[in-house]
């Protein structure tokens, strides 16, 4: 690597050289120019040797991988960063190994008011069931603690932190030997994050920003709300990624908007939509998504948040003051509202002027094809986590136990919503399942139900581009000249191209297709390790001793 001395009024320069540049630009592209905090140049070896003079720095691939760094659409980043240095459960194979780690974090951690856990997930475990009140009573010797199940929806507590929210068992969700969930959950959530103290929210921000650019990622699209976190946890989020070095943080700010008023209080939060989980349900885990017809394992169809008149009114009064609206919807029944409710929205203030507002739904899981086709009618952004369906689709999942086998398998339907031209953007709903974004891929490209999956290059463009189009950019997320220098360097094994249909691979992997490669996902197969994360310019991660 060489390096001269820059000119202060000049934008640093910074030639990359003797890799892999995944740029539509030029399919066979091995080296990139970055002035400033924009691409520049992207193109051959040949030519980048006019460039080695006059930049600032070279930096020699030795065989990389460049890419556009990652975006994932839908993250909670406090409480990603409170599991990383906190109580995470995911790992937990039974009920006793999870009660174990609560009695070893509640024994490490004599300090907290309030102990704080995530990620436990019965359905897994041999027993068929989650830790009783008394059994984390034990656990943690009497000690409030919140537990979060692993979709967030639903929580395990204990007594100890019952008797801290007064009237907490007369509310909707309260079950006295079930978790607890609606209104009792948010309740709860609200009283044990409220002892989280200014100091820990900074250093779990932190370890979690921290995180995402060790993985690529360049942006995260915080899905924050009144039910969900804070507006202090919101505010101080967005001071810091605009403060400090790391991956950009656009915000989501879930509350409903019915007039000019409401929108301008949702801007002056620093939110650039009323959306994200604004919820017009709740989770398939935890029973509360609405579904038109029953559970298979309960005699119920979940709870109704918001109906299609509630979804109509936030949707044209967000239109009309120009502010993006979204809405958390997983069953059904709850996707059927929503785009009723655009519908009817679309109607009041011009179906034009809906198209526009790019809005979008997070999830989307029980799709039909009259959703689907409601969806590219009204030019709405499918958010959506492959992950839960790597985590809990095929006939022996979650998906099959909640809805039965037949249903099951009519979820995440990803390739049907490229087909009707629905535009997609990728994320993990983390912690709900973990930041990982060439997992995301695999899981997207490797779909459970067969028919579902994707190309490679369709789901790499979906958790690249599509996360700057769901915010109404359309000029980032690629490696052209002009675009933002927001890019990843992978240590990475051969380049290829996936796609459900063997005949595409076998013609995209000819190289007389130019067709840029990407990295092997079948399962088994190491993923890649990043070594730079760049954003705008500046590098946020580097691998040490890389």
């Amino acid at each position: 690597m060489s390096e001269r001395t820059p000119d202060p009024a000049r934008p640093r320069t910074v030639l990359l050289r003797g890799g892999e540049v995944h740029s539509p630009a030029d399919p066979f592209a091995t080296a990139m120019v970055v002035e400033g905090d924009s691409i520049a140049w992207v193109g051959e070896e040949g030519a980048a040797d006019s460039f080695a003079d006059g930049v600032d720095e070279v930096v020699h691939l030795d065989g990389a991988l460049v890419t556009p760094a990652f975006t994932d659409a839908h993250v909670h980043t406090t409480a990603t960063g409170l599991a990383l240095t906190g109580l995470d459960l995911s790992g937990a194979r039974t009920l006793p190994d999870a009660l174990a780690r609560v009695r070893e974090y509640a024994a490490a951690r004599p300090a907290d008011r309030v102990l704080l856990g995530h990620g436990w997930d019965a359905t897994a475990w041999p027993e068929g069931r989650p830790p009783s009140r008394a059994e984390l009573d034990a656990a943690t010797g009497g000690r409030p603690l919140y537990l979060t199940r692993v979709d967030v929806h639903s929580a395990v507590v204990t007594t100890a932190l019952l008797d801290l929210v007064p009237g907490l068992r007369d509310l909707p969700g309260f079950h006295a030997e079930q978790p607890l969930t609606g209104a009792a959950h948010h309740a709860v959530r609200a009283a044990a994050h409220a002892t989280v103290t200014p100091a820990q929210r900074d250093a779990a921000q932190a370890a979690a920003l921290a995180h995402a650019a060790s993985l690529g990622i360049g942006s995260l699209h915080e899905c924050a709300g009144p039910d969900i976190s804070s507006e202090d946890d919101f505010t101080a989020l967005l001071a810091r990624a605009a403060r400090e070095p790391g991956p950009r943080v656009v915000g989501y700010w879930a509350e409903t908007v019915t007039n000019a008023k409401d929108a301008d209080r949702i801007r002056e939060l620093g939110a650039i939509g009323a959306a994200g989980d604004l919820f017009a349900d709740g989770s398939l885990g935890s029973h509360t998504a609405h579904l038109h017809a029953p559970y298979a394992d309960a005699d119920h169809t979940g709870t109704a948040h918001l109906d299609a008149h509630a979804v109509a009114a936030h949707v044209a009064a967000c239109t009309e003051a120009g502010l993006q609206a979204g809405f958390h919807a997983i069953g059904d029944a709850a996707l059927t509202a929503v785009t009723d409710g655009v519908r009817a929205a679309a109607d009041r203030v011009g179906l034009a002027r809906v198209r526009a507002a790019r809005h979008r739904v997070e999830h989307a899981e029980m799709l039909t094809g009259a959703t689907i086709a409601a969806f590219a009618e009204f030019a709405l952004t499918a958010s959506v986590q492959p992950a839960f369906d790597a985590a809990w689709g095929g006939e022996d999942g979650m998906y099959a136990a909640r809805l039965g086998a037949e249903r099951a398998r009519t979820l995440n339907p990803y390739a049907a919503l490229l087909r009707a031209g629905v535009p997609l953007a990728l994320g993990s709903d983390s912690p709900v399942t973990p930041l990982n974004p060439w997992g995301t891929l695999r899981a997207a490209v490797f779909h459970r139900t067969r028919e579902h999956g994707i190309s490679a290059r369709a789901a790499f463009t979906a958790h690249t581009r599509g996360g700057w189009r769901a915010i109404g950019r359309d000029d980032a997320g690629v490696l052209v000249p002009g675009a933002p220098a927001d890019y990843a360097v992978w240590r990475t094994g051969d380049l290829v191209v996936q796609a459900p249909d063997e005949r595409v691979e076998r013609w995209s992997t000819d190289p007389r297709s130019g067709t840029p490669g990407l990295p092997d996902l079948t399962p088994g197969r190491d993923l890649p390790v990043c070594l730079r994360t760049v954003v705008g310019g500046r590098t946020v991660y580097g691998r040490p001793n890389e």
